[in-house]
């Protein structure tokens, strides 16, 4: 028996309490609410044999980018073809198992790309939109998020139920590509239908980073908290977005107190959460900002992960605790796993790791080395390759600053402003921290090993 569901699509379910459970997961899911996987528990709870539930839950647990989660993921996968066999599913719900089943396999661009098979015959599915959505984010790949969506958008109107939230995955994904205009006019219509899409919310605050408005963004941000209240881990996110715009016009006092209360607040191994610290302590430290000793529950956090190699942008990130703290033994470890993909192992985070991770990773940990000109050899050599680690811009902006920052202290002042250019290029507009470089390139005197300081000293007069 099927029911339809709130986006119009036939779900194979025979009880109304459970559809009105897998409609509430979905509008969880696209809200990034807290709340998802207790919809989605009473789902399965009343329904084990619903295949399209396993396969969502076991997607859901390779975003996480954890290794031990990639078993339960498999465990989903089992119970989604063993329900499919005995009850049956729609075509659409098989697509869904073949998206896990081409993750579990090391291709998320294949799951991604069935998301899209799912859209070209269900384009209101706003579900397999958000997935390919999110698996398109982890890749890096701009110009795939915005054409999936733009192909399926004169679907949702207004009398769409999930239209604000695709909005705003177009608002992001139009900020990703370039088009800030248009980028912002589609986030504030969002959420006008959506008021708490976070995500569209967030794609503002990527608007006004990349067009250096950080008084915009502060102010964006700053004044509508409540609107990511409701939200899972993503909400650290979006505080680290106001910290983001908080630094950019020099109120560090009040970055380090959303870091401690807000973004940092719950020391989780969420590598999400790790990337939002570890980024912005790398950003304060080289603008010389001291940050005691919250590099240290990173780091140790970090250590029981250097060998996960399920994530490139996540590796890199455990490498700035790992390396800025001198943690020989995990910094080596984690180079080896990203080299064992890069050179023995297949599928896409393989190739990603060959083109930018082993050489990102080497050149953050000849950055906590004081090997300033190894550093940007490396860095620079990984450059060309960077959008492939994932994530927006503006996080890996903080490989853009190591990279800089490296060429500064070690004197190769022309490469960094052919960076500082390049970089100025390819935002919207001047930023606080190109403006300040490019302006002077007065160097004063560098600590040679800046793990024996409470933060590299500034370079900048």
């Amino acid at each position: 028996m099927t029911h339809t569901d709130a986006f119009g699509s036939e779900v194979t379910l025979n009880k109304q309490s459970t559809l009105d459970h897998w409609n509430k997961t979905s509008g969880a899911f696209l809200a990034h609410s807290s709340a998802t996987p207790n919809h989605l528990a009473a789902v399965l709870e009343e329904a084990p044999t619903f295949a399209l539930a396993h396969a969502f839950q076991g997607i859901s647990y390779l975003s996480l980018g954890r290794r031990e989660l990639i078993e339960n993921a498999r465990t989903g996968l089992k119970n989604a073809k063993q329900a499919a066999a005995a009850v049956g599913c729609t075509k659409r719900e098989g697509q869904y198992i073949q998206a896990l089943e081409a993750w579990l396999a090391g291709l998320p661009t294949q799951a991604a790309a069935v998301m899209d098979n799912v859209l070209a015959e269900t384009p209101g599915d706003a579900m397999a939109l958000k997935l390919g959505h999110a698996i398109r984010f982890i890749l890096g790949d701009a110009k795939g998020m915005r054409h999936s969506i733009e192909a399926v958008l004169p679907v949702y109107d207004n009398t769409h139920p999930a239209t604000g939230y695709v909005l705003g995955c177009h608002a992001f994904s139009v900020e990703e590509t370039g088009d800030y205009e248009l980028a912002e006019a589609q986030g504030r219509k969002g959420l006008e239908l959506a008021p708490d899409d976070a995500w569209g919310l967030h794609a503002i605050a990527h608007v006004f980073d990349m067009t250096g408005q950080p008084m915009a963004g502060a102010g964006w941000l700053g004044g509508q908290t409540e609107r990511w209240a409701h939200c899972n881990n993503f909400g650290f996110h979006v505080w680290w977005h106001l910290a983001l715009s908080l630094l950019a016009i020099g109120a560090t006092d009040e970055v380090l107190d959303l870091y401690d209360h807000k973004f940092r607040a719950e020391c989780t191994d969420d590598y999400r959460d790790i990337s939002n610290a570890a980024s912005m302590l790398v950003r304060l430290e080289i603008e010389g900002v001291p940050v005691g000793n919250r590099w240290e529950e990173l780091a140790d956090l970090c250590e029981k992960r250097s060998q996960d190699g399920c994530v490139v942008f996540a590796d890199l990130h455990y490498m700035m605790p790992l390396a800025r703290l001198g943690r020989a033994e995990a910094t080596k470890a984690l180079i080896e796993t990203l080299t064992k993909s890069a050179t023995t192992m297949h599928g896409d985070m393989s190739s990603v790791a060959s083109t930018a991770g082993v050489s990102a990773a080497r050149g953050i940990l000849s950055y906590y080395s004081g090997n300033y000109r190894e550093a940007y050899r490396h860095l620079a050599a990984a450059r060309p390759s960077m959008q492939s680690v994932g994530g927006s811009h503006a996080q890996r902006d903080v490989f853009e600053r190591l990279t800089v920052d490296a060429a500064i202290r070690a004197d190769l002042l022309n490469e960094a402003m052919l960076i500082l250019g390049d970089r100025e290029k390819n935002r919207g507009a001047p930023d606080a921290f190109s403006t300040a470089r490019l302006k002077s390139f007065t160097v004063k005197p560098v600590d040679e090993d800046p793990r024996t300081v409470g933060a590299p000293a500034p370079l900048l007069a």
